[in-house]
């Protein structure tokens, strides 16, 4: 087993081998949040694409089936109402037009959802966070022998931890 920057785990490693895997470590935590937040926004995407196909639908049905529903729902109401004609026709409309308002209804609903995600927003406060606890990050206190040197056990658990 090595340590990320090739060394064997174990092996005392200098301040620049130390440093050099730290920031290795720290490009890639910065390309996970990337990734993370194109997969979010990606997702925010397709909640945009499903609420303009809803739209696109809503349209489409109101007008395709606008003249067949106007007819059959006129004659209908005049079977059983006996009613004026146009009259019939005019609520055959506002049927049409309630069933679309519904339909728009839905399509603003999804609109919502993808606008107020906070998927991006979520990765810039991890990315905040991660580089706070970096910056306030300590190093942790080595027992030291009675020769003053640091203790080779410590040196070697250290190595193993951070690995």
């Amino acid at each position: 087993m090595s340590a990320p920057d090739g060394s064997p785990v174990g092996a005392e490693r200098s301040i620049g081998q130390l440093f050099a895997s730290a920031t290795t470590e720290m490009s890639a935590l910065v390309h996970d949040e990337i990734a993370l937040a194109k997969a979010q926004l990606k997702r925010d995407v397709k909640r945009g694409a499903t609420s303009g196909g809803a739209f696109t639908v809503a349209g489409a049905i109101l007008l395709f089936s606008l003249p067949m529903l106007n007819f059959a729902l006129a004659y209908g109401i005049r079977t059983w109402s006996d009613w004026n004609l146009a009259i019939c026709f005019l609520l055959s409309f506002a049927a049409n037009v309630l069933v679309a308002l519904v339909l728009a209804l839905i399509g603003v609903v999804f609109a919502k959802k993808a606008k107020k995600s906070k998927g991006p927003q979520k990765v810039a406060a991890s990315m905040k966070e991660s580089a706070g606890v970096l910056q306030n990050a300590k190093p942790h206190p080595r027992p030291a022998l009675e020769d003053g040197l640091p203790d080779p056990k410590a040196i070697e658990a250290v190595a193993r931890s951070s690995s």
